[in-house]
């Protein structure tokens, strides 16, 4: 409770915008959902290159974090050889478990939302929307999970939001504000890694 009453002090200060507020919650929602995905690509990536051949016992750890280092950005702490077997450090790795439906459910996660958003009339930035208590959007929810595995889930897919494809567009659209934001913030500097 005292996090929120400072929050709301904090807001009528100067240059606390309704705007500037927007931005703290999409980058608090960025670094939980964002940040996920290069980890959520690259945990199968390795594995489907393990199970091809093209990732031989004798490079597992470093293929690893070269995997890391491209799309992460993230170098290990300390040096490390391939008698470390990093990877194995995430259970989803020695326990053979596929990774790839963490990754999708961020990107079907706002789908969802984009489409319940539409379904609920609503106008005006994705990141604003809420269609808590709204009855069409709710209606539109429980077809969708009542449906449950008893169709090929394209055609759940299509029936809550208009398209058998998967779309990451809605996350772009979401977190836009905070993309324009940071821009603004980094106009000039040279962000991210090589």
């Amino acid at each position: 409770m005292p996090e929120h009453r400072a929050g709301i002090a904090n807001a009528d200060r100067p240059g606390n915008s309704l705007a500037n507020r927007d931005i703290g919650l999409l980058m608090s929602r960025a670094l939980e959902k964002i940040a996920f995905l290069p980890f959520g690509l690259l945990i199968d990536q390795w594995r489907w290159k393990v199970f091809a051949g093209e990732i031989t016992p004798a490079n597992y750890n470093s293929s690893w974090w070269e995997l890391r280092r491209r799309y992460q950005g993230v170098s290990p702490p300390l040096p490390r050889s391939e008698a470390d077997f990093d990877p194995g450090a995430k259970y989803h790795i020695p326990s053979n478990t596929p990774y790839t439906r963490y990754f999708l459910s961020f990107i079907l996660q706002f789908q969802f939302h984009k489409a319940l958003c539409d379904a609920a009339g609503f106008k005006g930035p994705l990141h604003e929307c809420s269609v808590y208590g709204n009855a069409e959007a709710g209606k539109r929810f429980r077809e969708m999970l009542a449906l449950g595995q008893s169709q090929p889930w394209q055609d759940t897919l299509e029936k809550l939001t208009g398209t058998r494809q998967m779309d990451a567009s809605a996350i772009l659209d979401y977190f836009a504000p905070l993309q324009q934001w940071l821009a603004d913030k980094n106009k000039g500097q040279t962000c991210g890694w090589d």
